[in-house]
Parts: structure tokens; sequence; C-alpha cells
């Protein structure tokens, strides 16, 4: 499966300019967590990922305007006039070569956001960059080239490019080589991406590869209000990102993978006292009610009544049980609702998700509860301020030595934070 290794955020809300991880020599751990104040822009990052997820979907015009945030202006960092521009680089496997994508989004002469520049290539070995070394896809205001096959396009092992001058090189480069393989594209829509539109298509296995990458992040905007609702009676197979339907994904588990659902009953007997049984009950107008059985009562509690926390850990184990999970998955604070002492056990949980088998997801959350924090590793931890100009930096918490040297003595990094050796 999949996995980014460096992503690159420009313009972005308060993160003008934010890289996490470092391309093939300071990747990206299977769990990242962000930690920082309120307001320093823990939300803007985790919404980041769901833009780029929109955008795929619904168009770059669509996601500016999806999820409340009120357009390309009020997304794009305050004052700025340049671009907002994303830059991942991830392995479609473990022996795989690094991939880099670049996107740049700006306005049209209508006020209109569109897609200014969109490139997919494999990327070299380099310290700091993610810029490719051949290409596969390159789209320049909806118009450009894409190589069939899997071998793409050299470019030069040139490690000058900076942000500008890579743009300025493929502008240039409108005459590529002629080959077999490469094929003339112009999009009907700018405001859509080209990976939506060629990923689609047998003949472009890379551009396929990325598209599928992207369709399988999972972004949780869990609310226990959200799982108190009665579903209509149908198993499905993956909690959906509100969590509106947690009482179909357990029908689905029970029917498909009982010993997964005895398991994730047994862990969370053994984390909320008194949990025996949950299953499902179907009512006379085909809806669904979740029901817990608990030991010290003969009759049972319903969805309705349970407490938050009880739902919410509840449906982070389903999540993470997935037979089939997604390749990245994003939560923003688990910790709201929780016990203080389940939330170190959640982060385990997440870790051992995110570090098993092949196929294994990515998990990436934000917190700022320092009980959270202590079960973390300095590498896996990510420290994100605001400054003076109200702009956000993110920095590893491994690259400070003292924090580091901390760490190597076994003093929790959820105390080092409350300590203001992470601030």
């Amino acid at each position: 499966m999949a996995k980014i290794e460096a992503i690159w955020i420009h313009n972005y809300r308060v993160l003008q300019s934010g890289l996490l991880g470092k391309p093939v020599h300071a990747p990206l751990t299977p769990m990242t967590a962000v930690i920082g104040r309120n307001g320093v822009g823990k939300s803007s990052l985790f919404d980041a990922f769901g833009f780029l997820a929109d955008c795929l979907s619904l168009g770059v015009e669509g996601a500016c305007d999806a999820r409340g945030r009120g357009g390309f202006d009020r997304i794009r960092s305050q004052g700025s006039e340049y671009p907002i521009m994303f830059r991942i680089c991830y392995r479609e496997g473990p022996k795989a070569p690094p991939m880099s994508y670049l996107l740049d989004i700006d306005k049209d002469e209508s006020g209109r956001p569109y897609v200014m520049a969109e490139t997919l290539g494999e990327t070299y070995d380099m310290e700091a960059g993610m810029w490719p070394s051949s290409l596969f896809l390159q789209l320049i205001d909806g118009k450009g080239v894409a190589w069939r096959g899997a071998e793409g396009q050299r470019i030069g092992e040139s490690t000058g490019f900076s942000f500008g001058t890579l743009l300025e090189f493929l502008r240039e480069k409108s005459d590529w080589e002629e080959s077999a393989d490469a094929e003339h594209v112009e999009l009907q829509d700018k405001r859509k991406l080209g990976i939506a539109t060629l990923g689609a298509l047998k003949q472009h296995p890379r551009i396929a590869a990325f598209r599928r990458f992207v369709e399988g992040w999972y972004l949780s905007y869990f609310t226990p209000d959200a799982a108190r609702v009665l579903p209509l009676v149908g198993p499905q197979r993956r909690l959906n990102t509100r969590g509106d339907n947690l009482g179909n994904v357990v029908q689905f588990m029970e029917r498909e993978h009982p010993e997964r659902f005895a398991s994730i009953l047994r862990r969370i007997a053994e984390r909320i006292p008194g949990i025996d049984k949950i299953d499902t009950v179907r009512t006379e107008d085909d809806r669904l009610l979740l029901r817990f059985n608990d030991k010290g009562f003969e009759d049972p509690f319903y969805a309705q009544q349970m407490s938050d926390g009880t739902l919410k850990l509840f449906a982070y184990l389903i999540m993470l049980e997935d037979p089939t999970p997604p390749s990245l998955i994003c939560i923003e604070e688990p910790e709201n609702g929780l016990y203080h002492k389940l939330l170190e056990i959640l982060a385990g949980e997440f870790r051992a998700r995110a570090t098993g088998k092949e196929g294994a997801p990515q998990v990436f959350v934000t917190t700022h509860q320092p009980y959270f924090v202590d079960a973390l590793r300095p590498e896996e931890t990510w420290i994100l301020e605001k400054g003076d100009d109200g702009f956000s930096t993110i920095r590893r918490a491994s690259d400070d030595p003292t924090v580091a040297a901390m760490a190597k003595q076994e003093l929790p990094l959820g105390g080092l934070w409350y300590s203001d050796y992470l601030d």
C-alpha cells in the first residue's frame, strides 16, 4: 500500500509554508501526530488532506466551497497573491521508487479557482527536494502531455529546480521529445484534476495508482451524535466519515468477520468496564438499533443512551479493524470525550495498526492532549507553532537534541510538552 513520505503545503490558510518529512532520508513514520496549542493550524493541516481528496472528487472549485471552506480567497493564506501549492512525495510500495505529485491552484481572469499546474513523476534521491526526475503527467492550464506505461519521460538529473523555475522549465518544454508513449492532453474543464480523468484509463497505470491512493484516504469527522441516528438496515463495509452508519458496519462485521468482531468486543470489555456484548436490533420500520449489554443489568442499553466516549472508542476500534483498510486514516483530536487513561491505549492501537503487516494504513492524528502524547515517539511527533506574523511553522520533535536526549531517558513526551520543552 502506498505511503506518504513527505508533504509540503504552501499558502493554505495559516500554513504559508510547511514541510512534513524529508523524502528518502527522513520520511514520515507510519503513524504521524501533530501537536500544538489552540489556533496554531492543526485543523488547517488536517483539512489540507481533505481538500486534496475533495479536489479529486469535486474539482478544485467544488473543493474550495466544500465543508464550509468559504471559497478560494478564504483558504489561500491571507495577504498572499501566490497560488495554493501542494507537493506530495510517496511510494507505491516499500521497494518502489519515490514518486512526486505537484499541484498548483490559482484564480483565473474571472476570479474562479483552476488548476494552474499538475505534475506526477518519479523523484530523485534528493536531500530536501520533491521534484520529478521522470514524468508521467505534466499539465499547465489544462494542457500538456501524459505518458503511457510505467517508464515515463526523463527530464534530466538537475537538482537546481526551485518552486518557480520548475514551472518555467515545464512551460518551455512544450515540445517534448516525440515518443510512442507520449500523449498530448487538453482537459475540457481546467478546474478538474488531470489524475481524475487519466487515472481512469488502463494505459496510464502510474496515474491510476495515484488516483486510487488518494481515493483511499479516509478522514474521520466522527461525532457521537451521528452514531446515535437510526440508519436503515443493510450491512456496510466501512465506517463513513461522520460515523452515522456505525450500526451498518456492525452488521457487516457480525456477518462477514465474526472473529474480528469478537476481538473488538474483548478489547472493548478490557477498556470499558461492564460492556459484555454489542450487537444490532432490527426495528419494525427496517432501521437499526445499536445495542450494548452491560454485565450488571438485565436490560440492554442502546447507542442513544451510551456515553460519547464509549461510542467513540468503539467506532475507532471498528475503523481500525477494517479488513481492507484505507491507505491513509486522518483523525482530528481523537481524545475528545475519552477518559484520560484510555488515550495511551488508543495511541498504541493506532500505532499497532499502522505498523502491522503489509497493506496497513498510514495514520495521521492531530491532538492537544498530553496523555495521548505520552505514548508517542519523537520521530512520530510534529509541533505546530504560530509566529508573530500570524503564520504557522512545523518541526519534528526528534530534531530537537534536548527532546531527543530526554526521550532516550524514557521521559514521556506529554510530560515534556506540559513542561514547555516542546513549545
